[in-house]
């Protein structure tokens, strides 16, 4: 190793440590906030004041292989109530197209994670008008999505399942609905979450 590639790897090396570091606590503290992670991860191992913060993804590869290794009795079954509970809410919103996005599609949301929906219409009133005439509780709010190339504010409502887990539904309009950008391994209709169910739908 060259005098160059040496502070490369120890960086290579930090980066590394963190995203383990995060991902187990996201996984046995049941954070799922990725920045806090990092944070309180950067801090336990003494590098607060470190550049070299894993991204997202790495951290996700690090949380599904910790899963894997010390969660493998538990985790399945979590995963897959949390993806059935995502496809009933979803199959009941099915003429606002919607789409899994987040760690129950990706595979590492645990216990403590909320399930989160893209739905699509031009009716900014129509979700809320579909809650209230199915007497859903639910709490309203607003949420920034970056679309189109620029960041807008969508309305967004939270629904409280009977099991305590909070379903985020995010509304899009129509156009965004055809913008080319979802890939399949990030959005997931419901026929692509029936297959990962192993349900035929």
């Amino acid at each position: 190793m060259t005098k160059e590639q040496a502070p490369r790897h120890r960086r290579d090396l930090m980066r590394e440590q963190l995203a383990h570091q995060a991902a187990k606590l996201m996984a046995e503290d049941g954070i799922t906030d990725h920045a806090y992670a990092k944070r309180k991860a950067a801090k336990q191992l003494g590098a607060s004041d470190t550049r070299h913060l894993p991204s997202n993804e790495e951290i996700d590869a690090a949380l599904r292989s910790f899963r894997q290794l010390f969660q493998h009795e538990t985790h399945p079954g979590i995963l897959r109530q949390l993806r059935e509970e995502a496809l009933n809410t979803m199959r009941m919103l099915a003429e606002f197209h919607p789409y899994l996005t987040g760690s129950v599609l990706n595979g590492t949301a645990g216990e403590q994670s909320d399930i989160n929906l893209m739905l699509f219409s031009d009716d900014e009133k129509a979700v809320l008008l579909f809650l209230l005439k199915h007497n859903l509780a639910f709490e309203d709010g607003e949420w920034k999505v970056y679309f189109g190339g620029r960041e807008e504010t969508v309305p967004s409502y939270t629904l409280t399942g009977e099991s305590g887990v909070q379903t985020h539904l995010v509304l899009l309009p129509e156009n965004a609905r055809f913008n080319g950008s979802r890939k399949p391994e990030t959005h997931a209709d419901i026929a692509a979450v029936e297959t990962l169910l192993g349900i035929h739908g």
